[in-house]
């Protein structure tokens, strides 16, 4: 079975699909190779990451200011 394709070829291939554009130059495929490393140090963090228990700061000021209807 063969691997997963190199990701320059990923990308110039959503590109097309969902933009019908292609990488125009060497420096467009070389940042889209850069996503590799991207994706690489993700996956690194599957299965160690997880939603927070208490809910965020924001969203717990947001109950506490919440008008309550008379």
């Amino acid at each position: 079975m063969p691997g997963p394709p190199d990701i320059a070829t990923v990308v110039r291939d959503q590109a097309a699909s969902w933009s019908s554009v292609t990488p125009p130059n060497a420096v467009a495929e070389k940042l889209a190779e850069a996503f590799a490393d991207t994706i690489a140090s993700l996956s690194a963090l599957r299965g160690g990451l997880a939603f927070e228990q208490e809910p965020a700061s924001f969203l717990a000021a947001l109950q506490e200011t919440k008008e309550v209807a008379p």
